[in-house]
């Protein structure tokens, strides 16, 4: 927070009049301890700031597998207390000690106890930054380490920066529920993850990685399928005419998320790339009828393999950072890992990331809404849309009643001053938007009914005049006429070795859990650790760093066991595939 110019100074000066001296902490002798002056507040009691500390200390109600914050320590009076009740009472809870102010962090670092300070489960910083004091706490004791946040204010000293603070606290609040979130996530969908992942390595010998292609520095529209799509798309048919439906002669490029390429497939708009991440088969019917097209897909490694053949096999691969595996590891020093993107959840923030990552020219988006109205949820042609039309009969109506007034929808404002409606998950997605993408300068956002998306906002003229500049590099790279790269021989017979590897690990691992094959505790440590996606969508493992049971557990192993068969025939498919595409 923005301090005032006043604030902090003293207007006595040694140096002469006209001439400011800023004030620093002034410690004044108390009976137990010492009390704190400083910017013209008492920070500490004056008569028993021990004594105080401690009583609130011991009056704070602990719970395990909390992160107590205490700002502004001061003295660190009470850290003491409340470190043994933990130690007594909340084995996994910790205790972060953060202090905005420069000076009064130089005083902490100077008059705490070493000995607290040196503890594993104390830190202290002057992280001011929401994100980076998030990044800390996880550097420090990892994910999934805690399950809530509480503050402890043990001294006055927090009343310099109220706000701050308070950001701090629901920032960190906020990521214990998206590192949870996640966890999730992973429980339920990490194993059909992993097992699209080994089966989308067969397509590496053949579909060249992202990275590979280049927008130059050609303008790009980005192109989510929410309902502001449908004025969008008639906003740019009327500036551009005939030129819109063909690049080239369009002048810009189009990334389409998947759900969006049945409006543009009805209205004749083809896109230069379709972006597509959905790992179970609810998205295979945004591409029926679009076969013909000879669209380039980029596509997860981790997405359903059938999205890689239903656009005439013209694919780009990257991969999202779902989680940290030693296998994607071991494929990146193989040199078979595809370009990398972070984890953003929702195929329009990585298709603004892909857009983003293929250029250096000016990049617009256009239908990313994380909003609805009570007759559309998405654009029309959607499946979605469609399916709303096709139930629509004398007793129900085109209102999506049960989406827009359920418990968790809530009305907000969109670009245009409309009211829409949203949920908690859209806007979560939407302030992950903001913060990926808020420091971008090549990035805008089409007006429409949509929620703002903490990027420029432009009206569809100064979008039209953006995409109608074109860059100076070449624009073929969309066009069905190229030729796509034939399959690699050598890398694929790389990759087969490395299949085959894979597949003999998991049959070692085999051996040894059901007694056929003896090894030392460390050496089954190390298996499991290089096996870890075998056990990463555990409810126990999932979203941890990496964190599992030990070697010795029983229950872990026996889990271990049921999956090893599975993967094994995966790993063997995936030499099948890699056999099979070598013989044409």
């Amino acid at each position: 927070m923005p301090r005032s110019l006043s604030r902090g100074v003293s207007f006595m000066s040694s140096e002469g009049p006209g001439e400011f001296q800023e004030e620093a902490p002034r410690p004044v002798q108390a009976r137990r301890g010492f009390s704190v002056s400083y910017q013209g507040k008492t920070l500490l009691s004056c008569l028993d700031p021990i004594g105080q500390a401690d009583r609130l200390a011991g009056a704070q109600k602990i719970l395990d597998r909390t992160l107590y914050l205490c700002p502004s320590p001061l003295y660190g009076y009470g850290l003491g207390r409340l470190l043994e009740r933990l130690e007594q009472e909340a084995p996994h809870s910790a205790l972060l000690c953060v202090e905005t102010d420069a000076r009064l962090l130089a005083l902490s670092q100077s008059r705490i106890d070493p000995s607290l300070l040196n503890h594993p489960r104390v830190r202290l910083t002057g992280e001011r930054n929401p994100a980076g004091l998030c990044t800390f706490v996880q550097n420090a004791w990892g994910s999934r380490s805690f399950r809530r946040v509480e503050t402890l204010r043990l001294s006055a000293g927090w009343r310099l920066d109220p706000k701050s603070y308070d950001d701090l606290a629901a920032a960190l609040g906020q990521e214990l529920v998206l590192d949870w979130g996640n966890a999730m996530t992973l429980v339920k969908l990490g194993r059909r993850y992993i097992k699209n992942a080994l089966r989308n390595l067969s397509l590496i010998p053949r579909a060249p990685s992202l990275g590979e292609l280049s927008f130059y520095d050609d303008p790009v529209l980005v192109l989510g399928a929410g309902p502001s799509l449908d004025n969008i798309l008639e906003g740019l048919a009327d500036f551009f005419g005939e030129a819109l439906f063909t690049a080239p002669p369009r002048p810009f490029r189009i990334v389409a998320v998947d759900t969006a390429l049945p409006c543009l497939r009805e209205r004749n708009i083809k896109p230069d790339l379709v972006a597509a991440l959905e790992s179970q088969h609810w998205n295979l019917r945004d591409f029926i009828g679009g076969g013909s097209w000879e669209i380039p897909v980029a596509m997860d490694l981790s997405a359903l393999p059938a999205t890689g053949e239903i656009l005439g096999e013209r694919t780009f691969l990257f991969y999202t950072s779902w989680a940290k595996l030693s296998l994607f590891s071991r494929l990146e020093a193989a040199g078979f890992l595809p370009k990398t993107f972070p984890p953003l959840g929702s195929v329009a923030l990585s298709a603004a990331a892909i857009a983003l990552s293929l250029g250096s020219g000016p990049v617009l988006t256009g239908g990313i809404d994380f909003s609805f109205t009570l007759d559309t949820y998405h654009a029309r042609s959607t499946p979605g849309h469609r399916d709303r039309l096709r139930q629509q009969n004398r007793f129900r109506g085109i209102l999506n009643a049960g989406a827009a007034f359920r418990p968790s929808a809530f009305g907000a404002a969109a670009k245009s001053g409309l009211p829409v409606r949203c949920d908690p998950a859209m806007r979560g997605y939407r302030d992950l938007f903001e913060r990926e993408f808020a420091g971008e300068h090549r990035l805008g956002d089409i007006t429409g009914n949509g929620l703002p998306l903490g990027v420029p906002v432009l009206d569809m003229a100064a979008a039209c005049q953006i995409l109608g500049a074109p860059g100076s590099g070449p624009h073929t790279a969309a066009d069905p006429e190229t030729k796509w790269p034939a399959t690699d021989s050598r890398r694929r017979g790389a990759l087969g070795e490395f299949v085959f590897r894979e597949r003999d690990a998991l049959v070692r691992l085999r051996n040894i859990l059901i007694g056929k094959t003896k090894v030392s505790p460390e050496e089954l440590e190390g298996m499991l650790d290089q096996a870890d996606y075998l056990w990463a969508h555990f409810p126990d493992c999932a979203g941890t760093g990496g964190r599992r049971p030990p070697g010795t557990d029983i229950s872990f192993l026996k889990r271990i066991r049921a999956e090893l068969d599975p993967f094994t025939r995966l790993w063997e498919f995936t030499l099948g595939e890699l056999e099979r595409y070598g013989e044409r």
